[in-house]
């Protein structure tokens, strides 16, 4: 009967941890849209909000941390009930991660604002974060339901963001050639583009997250990077 409450006190503590990274992830997730409503927009309010909200994401990330050690502490779990608290931990470190890239992404669209804009380049980076917005939502419908197939699809979708920063490197490239006055602005841009294929990276993460979690096996690590790009300045 003890090993019974034990069980299910270890049960109800793991959802709750579960329930914070579901909350974290929803955080996430509007952080990215508001930093790119405000890049789009040329909204130095909103883009302030983004940078200040980033706090709570920064807290819960620690709340998580300490409640999955507490559970170690006191539960003992055993193999597979550790592979499941392990990768809480992980996934809410990748999501505090991304967190910062859209914070970056606000940052930076205040010194944008003072610029003149180039081109189309903000609907450009609006189409790169939707897709990485896709991609952190299935993640973590994934990681809810531990659905392996769905997790793969995640990890697949990364060669497309990576083949969309690739073009809009390419364009700002293309944008400070033609225009010495534009070099400034398409910097900026550019880390922010960068700061978006990495939120691909740390979603890709999240969903072989998954799949170990779920088979007890990491993917194959064979998939090639599609971002060409490297030899870049790095943001």
């Amino acid at each position: 009967m003890e090993e019974q409450h034990i069980a299910s006190s270890f049960d109800r503590d793991l959802e709750n941890i579960q329930a914070r990274i579901m909350k974290m992830g929803g955080l996430v997730e509007e952080a990215i849209v508001q930093a790119t409503t405000s890049l789009e927009m040329r909204d130095e309010e909103l883009a302030e909000h983004v940078r200040k909200a980033d706090r709570a994401i920064d807290a819960l990330e620690s709340d998580i941390n300490e409640h999955a050690a507490r559970l170690i502490a006191l539960h003992a779990p055993t193999a597979i009930d550790l592979r499941v608290i392990l990768s809480v931990i992980k996934v809410s470190a990748n999501l505090e991660r991304i967190g910062d890239y859209a914070k970056n992404m606000a940052k930076r669209t205040s010194v944008l604002s003072q610029m003149p804009p180039v081109s189309d380049s903000a609907g450009s980076i609006r189409r790169m974060a939707r897709q990485a917005g896709d991609m952190l939502n299935d993640a973590l419908d994934a990681y809810i339901r531990r659905d392996v197939q769905l997790a793969a699809e995640v990890i697949a979708r990364d060669e497309d963001l990576d083949q969309m920063y690739n073009a809009l490197f390419r364009e700002f490239l293309t944008f400070m050639l033609e225009e010495p006055r534009n070099i400034t602005a398409c910097m900026h841009l550019h880390f922010i583009a960068k700061n978006i294929e990495r939120m691909g990276d740390l979603c890709t993460a999240m969903a072989e997250q998954v799949i170990y979690l779920v088979t007890g096996e990491h993917p194959d690590d064979s998939r090639p990077k599609a971002d060409t790009t490297s030899l870049a300045v790095q943001p």
